[in-house]
Order: structure tokens, then C-alpha cells, then sequence
């Protein structure tokens, strides 16, 4: 064993070569000075051993956690804090080494008054990686302004049960689309010099019975060819810096101690040469959770040796205890030389061997300037899914209404009445890891700092004066709201009925982290409202502003129109409102398929013949409404679809006239499935291999020509080796179960190996 990577730097090696034990030690691991009640990760009271700042630092330390994002700060003030503690590191050690700087970055910046885009869900629905590059982009920008070096996102977890509470988190349940979207968020993030860290590698939301931290019962070829795929792409194709481990445990071995997966598959497969970090607290989780070490030393040793390179938040196994262990001989001291080398390789790379901070911190910085405010819109309007629609929607927007009062005060004559527990909520826009949801709710009274309008504010805007009730709570029992929502909607032409659910963290909430679900009914006593006003006979626009998808398909089948948003951030509610009224044509499309119910779970689209709808079973598993699925107030056709096949280590053509028959301009999603008829082992039913998002206008056409690599269609053989099958394939334009025009194409050649040098990603051409 070498002590440093072949590739370490001539000063990286001199640096480590003059370190004591206790300053490397200090290099991998971080300080966070969280504040007591501020319970931002699992068992964080329980296992966080950070002392004061100057006993911490004294050697030098690797990072500085969440300096803006654990309590509600000025953005400028906490930067003079940090420069001071930077400062102190350069000429107060002696070695002079900074910190490296991370953030929470799922939806923006977590911090203050910084921008809080829209969830990751929306992000799949909008299938627009351009947008997402150029959002994460941004975000880069915010974070080096403020001297934040590192970002923990994208979660590049494929969705495979919705009862998971974090599945507000993920983009979607097609590893290709997940893959293509945050790779697209890398790349923006990193272009502006931060490191972006990809969450959480791997299998963590394939969890038994979509529990968080549940054991994970997966075969090595769905792990490799679903799980494994968006994460190969992030680091193959898109550079990644960082990668963080799950917690989850895989067949009984956990994550942070799988060197087969962080070093065999990660760096000796894939050729990552970045820095692994810790999920907070998940070196320490192998001895007070996992039980598969005997203390937090021989934890330590475990995820060292397995390639976890640095412990975050603090030093709880890779301080005193893993100092412990290697002056005893327990732990070989050239593992923790490799994992120093790399952090210290991570920080030259960012300029930080060579930075003073002498100079003034940042100020005038604008975390909501025009810029962000446009992309967040984009993003919301574009990832807006219209799930059903009987003509109701678009709403005209009416002058005729008497008031904008509550239901007792408006007056017969008002015409749309918007009810819900959603309605008049703006941290509805907002999921887990906003700022808002994340921090502020455990802070009465402190502003929010943004201009969040809520959804009743929106459609007051956007349509005029409505009757409005709130019915219930997104939790709890209580129906003593029915009277007033029911009054409501009987005194209107059209109710907008808008439901879903609160983000919290560990049980604070119905969706985000630690808050999984058994049962995929509409939260409390949501849908019994929803009940009561179509009992009304007046018809019913029901908006979903969710963290996950619900099974709501009594919903698709009676009210007038559905419209589904997945916590669609700050400008969230003006896009609803504007898909509402007409002024946004929707034109999401499912990132997730509409459960059946939850006894169909966990299911998706991607299953072979005998995992979907058969004669030899009583029980459908078929959503109501697939992947790819979304409706547009306009209609669109396909003509003269072309498709080539290629050598199994080549490219297919796919290419199709779009052609908008209706009388609107609108954006159509093209998207391509494949299935491959005969294999060596089962193939999926439909595979998304290629989309893209093409603007057409009212009478017009566009003609779309793909490039999409065979390795799209790579699978595990029965020597797990990823391969390419010759045989024909099926390609269609359309949805999984939705064909606009087909062909058959040939795959021809050998079986064909796929080495990381092959290309991923699907390039697009729109004439």
C-alpha cells in the first residue's frame, strides 16, 4: 500500500511528510458549531462531540460545517466570522492549511434570504438539464461569494418507493433521467469553482418498506444497473468532486465500510479521484447503529480503510479514537497518509494552499437578485404537471367578483373559491432542505427574508378576487374547516382545492427526511375534504403541492383537472397560478409514476414482462398514471420517425417531426424508449434512452434528431460485466406504455464490454 495516490502533487507530499498525526487527523475531519435544539441530522444530540472552536482548530482542520446554514444569520455578518476563523487558521497554525467551507445546496444555497429554487422532483419534470445546469450555476456563484468551497447535492438516489420520505429529494425513478439531470447540476455547480458532492452512494432509497436508514435487500445487477448508473455519469461524464456515502446497509455490509463500493467500484472501476466524505455522523453509525464495530476506533478503521476520507460534521471516530488506533498498530498510519493527500489535493485544487484571507470578506452579495428569480421561475413553470383535464382549466381571469374576503364575507357572486390546508402556506413551496423548512420552523416569528407569495395570494394576483377557506391542517384529524371550505365551494363556479404536504425533518413533517409514510392516501384528513366539496357538484381543480407522489386516482377519474407540483419553490405559486389561468402552458411531465396504492409498492416503470399486469396474477400493479405522463393545453403529433440501429459499441439515430396541431405554442417533451427483445437475461418492458424538451410553435413543426449511445442499453451479464447485447430493439417516441411511432432496429456485432471511456449521455439536435 502506497501511502498517497500516484497523483498527489509534489506539495501535497511535502505537506504530509512534515505532519504530525494529530494535524493530519485534524485534515479529515470537520468542526461544526451547531447550536443546542438545532437538530439538522439523525441522532445529532446524541453523537456530536464538538468542543470549542480554538481546542478544535488548534491543529488545523479539514472543514468548516455549515457556517451559513444551521441558524438564521446575515449573510454578511457570517462572513466576517468566517474570514476571522480563516484568518486564525492561516496564521495560527502551523501549518497555516483553511478550512474547506460546505453548505447544504439541494434547492439553493441553505442560508438566509438565499434563493430556494424548486425541489429535485420538479428538476425531473421539467427533463430540461440546461436549466438545471445554469440553477446550479448559480448556486455555485452564491456559494463562492461567500467563501463556501464544497455543496452537498445532487441526490442522485433513484426513486423506487414512494413511501421513502425522501423521495422529495430525488429527480426521479429513471436512473438515465437522473443521471442526465444531475450531472447537468454538477457541471453548473463546479463551473463556478465549488465542488458539488453527490448524495447518497448507493441503494439508500431502495430501503426495506421505504424506511429511512432501512436495510437494503438488492441484487448486484439492479444495484449496478439502476442504482449505480446516475452516479457513474456524474463522475464519467461530469467530473465530480466529491461523493458522500449512504447509511444504508446492502446485504448486511453498510456503505461506510464497503471498500468493495468506495474504492473497487468508485475509483478502481470508474477512475474517481476526488475526496469520499461522510453522510453526518456515519463513521460513528457502525458502532452505535450498524454494530458491526466494537467502538468508534475500530468505526474508524472500518471506513478508512473502506475509502471514506473524511468525517463529517466533526471528529466524533476520527479524532482521539482513530489517534488511538493507530499509535496502538490497530490502524496502519499510510491509510490515513492516502486520506490527507487527497483532502489536501482537494484543497490546492481550490486554491486554498495558497489563500491568506487577508483581504476584506464579501459584502453587497445578492442571494435573490433578478437572475436567480428567473431561473427559479422557469423551473417551477416548466416542472408543473397537468395530471388531468376536462376542459375546465385554463381559468379566465374574472373582474366580476364581489370581494377577497374569507367565505362568510365574500358574497354569493364570487366565482372561484380557493381551499386547502396548501392554499395559504408558503413553506408548501418549499421541501426538507429549504432553509425555510429546515431551520426557520424551529424558529417562531424570524422572516422568512424572501418574497414567497402562497397559492391564494398567486390566483388573487394572477385571476382576480376569490372566496377562500382552509378546510384543514396538512396533519391531524380535525374536520371543523369542512363547513366553511364546503360554503365556499357551493357559492363558486370552480373550486381550486390545494392539498399536499409539510416538509420537516424526522418526524416534524409529512414529507423530508426521517418522515416516510405507510400509507400513500393524501395526508390527514385531506382527501375527506377534497370529498366533501366534490360533493358540491362544483367542479373541483385539485392541486397537489407535494414531496412525493400520492395515489390519487379516485382524483384523475372525478375532478374536473389536476395539477401536480413537487414543492415548487419560491416562485412556485405564481407558476401554479399561471398554469391556472392559462398564461403557462404545462408542460411537466411524471418524473414518478402515480401510485396504485400502496400495497402495489415499491414498484416501477422499469420492471421486466412478469413485473407488471399478467394473466397469472389477481392483483394490478399498474399506476394510474405512468412516468413521462403530463397533459398541455395544446396537442401534438408525430410523422417520419427514422431510427438506426448501430454496432453494440456504437451510436442509434432516432429521429421525428414534432408538429403542434393545436392552436397554442407549447414545449412537447420528446422522449425515447427501447426494449431490447431478446437477451441473455430479462429486459425491461421500456427504458428511457433518450429526450429532449422542444419549444413549438401553434401550426409549426420541429424535426428532432437523437444520438443515443448502445451503452444506454448495457446490463450486468451473468459475470456482472455491463455489457451490450447485440438483437433487435424496439424504439419508440412516446411514454412506457404510450407508443406515437415505433420502429425496430438492429443491434449487431459481438457482446460488447462498457469501459468508463464510453460515452453516457444522449446528444440532442432540434431544426
Amino acid at each position: 500500500m502506497t501511502a498517497v495516490d500516484l497523483a498527489a502533487s509534489s506539495r501535497v507530499t511535502s505537506l504530509l511528510a512534515e505532519m504530525t498525526l494529530e494535524e493530519k487527523l485534524a485534515q479529515i475531519t470537520g468542526f461544526w458549531e451547531d447550536e443546542k435544539g438545532d437538530v439538522v441530522a439523525p441522532l445529532q444530540g446524541e453523537v456530536s462531540v464538538t468542543g470549542g472552536l480554538d481546542d478544535a482548530t488548534r491543529h488545523g482542520i479539514g472543514h468548516f460545517t455549515r457556517i451559513y446554514g444551521t441558524t438564521p444569520v446575515d449573510a454578511e455578518a457570517r462572513a466576517r466570522v468566517l474570514w476571522e476563523r480563516q484568518r486564525a487558521l492561516v496564521t495560527g497554525t502551523r501549518l497555516g492549511i483553511p478550512a474547506i467551507v460546505h453548505e447544504e445546496i439541494l434547492t439553493g444555497l441553505s442560508a438566509w434570504k438565499a434563493a430556494t429554487y424548486p425541489g429535485p422532483l420538479t428538476w425531473g419534470a421539467a427533463f430540461d438539464p440546461a436549466l438545471v445546469a445554469r440553477m446550479g450555476a448559480l448556486i455555485g456563484r452564491d456559494c463562492r461569494a461567500l467563501g463556501i468551497h464544497q455543496g452537498l447535492a445532487p441526490v442522485l438516489d433513484v426513486v423506487r418507493d414512494p413511501r421513502w420520505g425522501r423521495v422529495e429529494e430525488c429527480i426521479g425513478e429513471d436512473p438515465y433521467l437522473v443521471g442526465e439531470i444531475g450531472t447537468s447540476y454538477v457541471e453548473g455547480v463546479q463551473s463556478e469553482g465549488v465542488h458539488a458532492t453527490l448524495k447518497h452512494f448507493v441503494g439508500y432509497s431502495a430501503s426495506r418498506s421505504g424506511r429511512n436508514f432501512g436495510p437494503v435487500s438488492m441484487g448486484p445487477r439492479e444495484l449496478r444497473d439502476v442504482m449505480m448508473v446516475p452516479f457513474e455519469m456524474a463522475v464519467v461524464d461530469g467530473g465530480v468532486r466529491s461523493v458522500m456515502h449512504a447509511y444504508t446497509e446492502i446485504d448486511g455490509v453498510p456503505t461506510a465500510a464497503d471498500g468493495d463500493l468506495l474504492t473497487g467500484v468508485l475509483r478502481d472501476e470508474w477512475g474517481f479521484d476526488g475526496v469520499v466524505v461522510a453522510d453526518y455522523f456515519g463513521v460513528a453509525f457502525l458502532h452505535l447503529l450498524h454494530g458491526i464495530a466494537e467502538d468508534l476506533s475500530e468505526a474508524a478503521a472500518l471506513a478508512l480503510e473502506a475509502g471514506v476520507d473524511v468525517e463529517l460534521p466533526t471528529g466524533d471516530a476520527y479524532l482521539a479514537p482513530l489517534a488511538a488506533a493507530v499509535r496502538s498498530g490497530r490502524v496502519p498510519e499510510a491509510l490515513v497518509d492516502r486520506a490527507v493527500a487527497r483532502i489536501l489535493a482537494q484543497k490546492e485544487a481550490l486554491g486554498l494552499l495558497d489563500a491568506t484571507f487577508d483581504g476584506p470578506p464579501p459584502s453587497g452579495v445578492d442571494l435573490d437578485g433578478p437572475e436567480h428569480r428567473e431561473v427559479a421561475r422557469l423551473l417551477a413553470e416548466r416542472g408543473i404537471v397537468l395530471l388531468a383535464n376536462d376542459g375546465t382549466l385554463p381559468l379566465a381571469p374574472r373582474d366580476d367578483a364581489a370581494g377577497d374576503g374569507g367565505a362568510q364575507g365574500a358574497g354569493a357572486s364570487s366565482r372561484l373559491a380557493v381551499i386547502g390546508p396548501n392554499a395559504d402556506r408558503y413553506a408548501a413551496m418549499f421541501g426538507c432542505y429549504s432553509f425555510a423548512n429546515h431551520v426557520l420552523d424551529k424558529r417562531p416569528g424570524t422572516e422568512l427574508g424572501l418574497d414567497v407569495p402562497t397559492v391564494l395570494d398567486a390566483v388573487r394576483d394572477e385571476l382576480g378576487p376569490v372566496l377562500s377557506a382552509r378546510g384543514c391542517d396538512v396533519q391531524g384529524d380535525s374536520r371543523e374547516g369542512f363547513a366553511e371550505a364546503v360554503s365556499a365551494a357551493r357559492a363558486a363556479d370552480v373550486a381550486v382545492v390545494v392539498v399536499g404536504d409539510q416538509a420537516g425533518l424526522f418526524g416534524r413533517g409529512t414529507s423530508g427526511e426521517g418522515c416516510d409514510t405507510d400509507s400513500l392516501e393524501l395526508p390527514g384528513v385531506q382527501r375527506d375534504l377534497v370529498e366533501e366539496v366534490l360533493a358540491t357538484g362544483t367542479p373541483v381543480v385539485l392541486v397537489l403541492v407535494t414531496g412525493r407522489p400520492y395515489a390519487i386516482g379516485w382524483a384523475l377519474e372525478r375532478c374536473a383537472a389536476v395539477v401536480q407540483a413537487f414543492f415548487p419553490g419560491e416562485e412556485g405559486a405564481r407558476a401554479i397560478a399561471g398554469v391556472l389561468s392559462g398564461r403557462v402552458n404545462p408542460s411537466g411531465r411524471l418524473p414518478v409514476s402515480i401510485p396504485r396504492d400502496t400495497g402495489a409498492q415499491p414498484y416501477s416503470y422499469l420492471h421486466p414482462r412478469l413485473g407488471g399486469d399478467t394473466d397469472v396474477t389477481n392483483l394490478s400493479s399498474a399506476p394510474p398514471l405512468g412516468f413521462g405522463e403530463g397533459l398541455s393545453y395544446t396537442s401534438f403529433a408525430y410523422e417520419d420517425l427514422a431510427a438506426s440501429g448501430a454496432a453494440t459499441d456504437g451510436t442509434m439515430r432516432v429521429s421525428v417531426t414534432v408538429r403542434n396541431t393545436g392552436d397554442r405554442d407549447g414545449d412537447e417533451v420528446v422522449q425515447v424508449y427501447a426494449h431490447q427483445r431478446r437477451a441473455s437475461l430479462t429486459r425491461p418492458v421500456a427504458q428511457l434512452v433518450g429526450f429532449a424538451r422542444v419549444p413549438v410553435g401553434a401550426g409549426g413543426s420541429r424535426r428532432v434528431t437523437l444520438d443515443i449511445p448502445a451503452a444506454r442499453l448495457a446490463f450486468s451479464g451473468r459475470d456482472l460485466v455491463r455489457a451490450v447485447e447485440p438483437g433487435e430493439v424496439e424504439l419508440w417516441v412516446g411514454t412506457p406504455l404510450r407508443r406515437e411511432a415505433e420502429a425496430v432496429v438492429a443491434l449487431t456485432g459481438s457482446r460488447c464490454a462498457v469501459g468508463r471511456e464510453s460515452a453516457r449521455r444522449v446528444r440532442a439536435d432540434c431544426q
